[in-house]
């Protein structure tokens, strides 16, 4: 599909919607997508590419059907399902390990929110890229409407109001609690921190999902930190 198009982003959408209960097809869909946004920049046959924190290995197994030889780092078993990739490693973003420069492509959907310091996070994916190589990072931003994750669009009324709301109307607890496992991150903030780096250039800064004027919106301070829903940013590692 065009990216962006309003065809792509109502087929994303329509899989969203259906992410509890049917999550293959969902992050099936998903997993296509970031693959022809990454390939845009060049084919990942042959090349390295570092899933880091991809959960089940959706990401990663994509990767691979395309001839890439990919590999999941994720810190959290919970999150692997009952039959990850294999060469699966349960590994920590923060502290990868990994030598510096051995990825083509060092791959994050959906992570960066999760982290406590998006700047470390961010630095080690640097590291392990290759000079010329590629770094793919998105994130859902915390003004987004889907900031608060499972109980948004109620986080824009606080986050423990929206919790509390999330467990009476569903009568179980929701899976995250900002401060420890979701955290405040805001577009401006990461676009000035990577733009103040000598390491990397950005090659993109847009918005992942939105189907038209993507990059345009994601330009507009303070409209971007509600209207881009989810930051896109293609980074490339500079020569030494």
């Amino acid at each position: 599909m065009k990216d962006p198009s309003i065809r792509r982003s109502l087929a994303l959408f329509r899989a969203f919607l259906h992410e509890q209960d049917d999550p293959e097809s969902c992050y099936a869909l998903l997993a296509q997508d970031a693959a022809d946004q990454v390939e845009a920049y060049g084919a990942v046959e042959g090349r390295t590419v570092v899933d880091v924190g991809g959960g089940s290995g959706y990401f990663t197994e994509e990767f691979r059907r395309r001839g890439a030889n990919a590999y999941l780092f994720e810190p959290d078993v919970r999150e692997l399902g009952p039959k990850p990739p294999d060469s699966t490693v349960v590994a920590d973003g923060y502290l990868l390990p990994l030598a510096d420069g051995v990825a083509d492509v060092c791959f994050s959907s959906n992570v960066l929110e999760h982290v406590a310091d998006p700047q470390t996070f961010v630095s080690e994916m640097v590291r392990v890229t290759r000079p010329d190589g590629l770094i793919y990072v998105s994130f859902t931003n915390w003004l987004s409407p889907w900031g608060g994750h499972e109980w948004a669009p109620w986080h824009y009324l606080g986050a423990e109001r929206a919790r509390a709301r999330y467990h009476r109307r569903t009568g179980k607890a929701a899976k995250h609690t900002l401060g420890e496992n979701l955290f405040a991150v805001h577009i401006g903030t990461t676009l000035r921190q990577v733009r103040a780096r000598d390491d990397v250039t950005v090659v993109s800064a847009r918005s992942r999902y939105w189907p038209f004027l993507a990059g345009a919106v994601a330009k507009a301070p303070g409209l971007r930190e509600f209207a881009t829903w989810n930051l896109l940013l293609i980074l490339r590692r500079c020569p030494p």
